[in-house]
């Protein structure tokens, strides 16, 4: 596994960031931003700790996919953390196996830190080496749409 970090400066309090990033108050905020890796990304279940959550989008053939993964950590407005443990296909969960095994406890951390009404986003993520060049092109570019959102 690879370790990404991402920040971005948002001019918005961090109360608002995190319910934009996760979507809290309203899901279509998190599908705003998340857009940029899927165009249908969502997510299934709760940001509550101890929780699974899959992380899903629709494919090319129509079929849905994404990431099976649990809450570790959540302290609302300071810091998220997101295991992710497995994979969905085809609307089926796998969670052991060689797909399985390159991303198995792979997490994706969220860092929320406000100082005078500007507030600090760090990404914090794992990640494979096929996935490295995408990461590192897409994640900027959903950073900058969610400051985009929260902004507005």
């Amino acid at each position: 596994m690879k370790k990404l970090q991402f920040k971005v400066s948002i001019n918005a309090p961090v109360a608002r960031i995190y319910d934009f990033m996760l979507g809290i108050t309203s899901k279509s905020t998190y599908e705003q931003w998340t857009s940029l890796f899927n165009p249908t990304s969502t997510y299934e279940g709760s940001w509550d700790k101890g929780t699974k959550i899959l992380f899903i989008g629709v494919d090319e053939k129509g079929e849905k996919g994404g990431m099976v993964s649990r809450i570790a950590v959540n302290i609302p407005n300071q810091f998220v953390s997101i295991q992710h443990y497995g994979l969905l296909k085809a609307d089926k969960e796998i969670t052991e196996g060689p797909e399985v095994e390159k991303w198995a406890n792979g997490f994706e951390n969220y860092t929320f830190e406000e100082n005078k009404g500007i507030t600090t986003v760090t990404v914090d993520l794992d990640t494979t080496e096929d996935f490295l060049g995408y990461m590192n092109e897409t994640y900027p570019k959903a950073l900058d749409k969610l400051k985009e959102l929260c902004e507005k």
